[in-house]
């Protein structure tokens, strides 16, 4: 299985929507904590279903279980800790929510992507989920858009 991860900061709804049909997305996995974000105004949930839908005819699934806790983001945000710290934190809880037993691995079976808001993968926690996944189900490989 290949897992697919993408960020959309930096990018137009354009860049986005053709970046994900050129990859052959089928569905959405948002691993955002806040899925209305004002960031990308086409990432906001609703809209997101409603492009995804109608540009891709791909779905969307909001999955918190991949989602950082609430207290962990604002630590890392505001400067309290570092990724470093951020990344331990966040790794340890996929280990406590059991990810790879909670999430469907059928939930994959259609051609997928990781969505999160960073632009690049290296400072992101959909890098960490999909890393988590892979170390768990063995045989996936990780792409980032």
């Amino acid at each position: 299985m290949e897992l697919l991860t993408i960020g959309f900061t930096k990018k137009s709804a354009e860049e986005f929507f053709t970046m994900l049909r050129a990859a052959g997305v089928r569905q959405v996995v948002d691993v955002r904590l806040n899925n209305v974000s004002q960031l990308a105004g086409f990432t906001k949930k609703n809209d997101l279903a409603f492009f995804l839908r109608e540009v891709l005819d791909a779905g969307y699934v909001h999955e918190l279980r991949l989602a950082p806790a609430a207290e962990q983001l604002e630590a890392y945000r505001s400067g309290a800790v570092s990724w470093e710290e951020y990344e331990v934190a966040y790794s340890a809880l996929l280990r406590e929510r059991k990810v790879e037993k909670s999430v469907p691995r059928s939930l994959f079976e259609v051609r997928s992507v990781l969505l999160c808001s960073e632009e690049k993968p290296e400072h992101c926690h959909r890098r960490l989920a999909a890393e988590y996944l892979a170390k768990k189900w063995r045989d996936v490989t990780i792409t980032h858009l």
